[in-house]
């Protein structure tokens, strides 16, 4: 399964169903005309700060994106091994965040309120970075590696084990401390 494919789709058929239009998702959600298409089109996949915009402006939950099923809503065990499939989120921009592979832990899951996703962080050579912000909160655990936190003016170094909660209107930047690789348990919520 293509998971790109489907949130591209998952935002033109939302937007073909309320008789709204391209200019009308770019009035409501700030993002471009252009850009708008070119995520319909599955050329651009967008990071989370725009998905999350879309998905404002659409009356939609975040997770509606990348729900594999219509009807589960009881509990969602995702098994060892199980979050395999790679969702990247990207918006072509020279601070994209390619260099991070989300592995979704409820996709299944129709009614959830919150994203967790397992994070691969791939080694970078980047050292400048663009802060962005949504709204919500945002919960990081470090599982491996080391991290770098830019939040507002603040910079937080996170090893193994350590966390971080954060509103996340607040600009911020997460990354490998150092450009190293790393790996991090994430866990999202996005009010409607």
């Amino acid at each position: 399964m293509d998971c790109t494919k489907i949130i591209g789709e998952k935002i033109k058929r939302l937007r073909d169903s309320r008789d709204m239009s391209i200019d009308e998702l770019s009035a409501c959600s700030g993002l471009s005309v252009k850009q708008i298409e070119r995520i319909e089109q599955n050329i651009d996949i967008p990071s989370l700060a725009p998905l999350i915009k879309i998905a404002r402006a659409l009356g939609v939950r975040l997770g509606t994106f990348l729900d594999d099923q219509e009807t589960e809503s009881g509990p969602v065990i995702c098994r060892k091994g199980q979050s395999d499939d790679t969702i990247s989120f990207s918006n072509n921009a020279s601070d994209a965040r390619q260099h991070m592979h989300y592995h979704s832990l409820s996709r299944t899951k129709t009614d959830r309120q919150m994203e967790p996703f397992i994070i691969d962080v791939d080694k970078i050579t980047e050292s400048k970075f663009n802060l962005s912000a949504h709204e919500g909160e945002e919960f990081i655990m470090v599982l491996k590696g080391t991290m770098e936190v830019n939040y507002g003016m603040h910079t937080y170094i996170l090893e193994e084990g350590d966390t971080i909660y954060y509103d996340s209107i607040v600009p911020h930047h997460v990354h490998a401390y150092q450009g190293e690789a790393a790996r991090i348990l994430a866990v999202i919520y996005t009010p409607i």
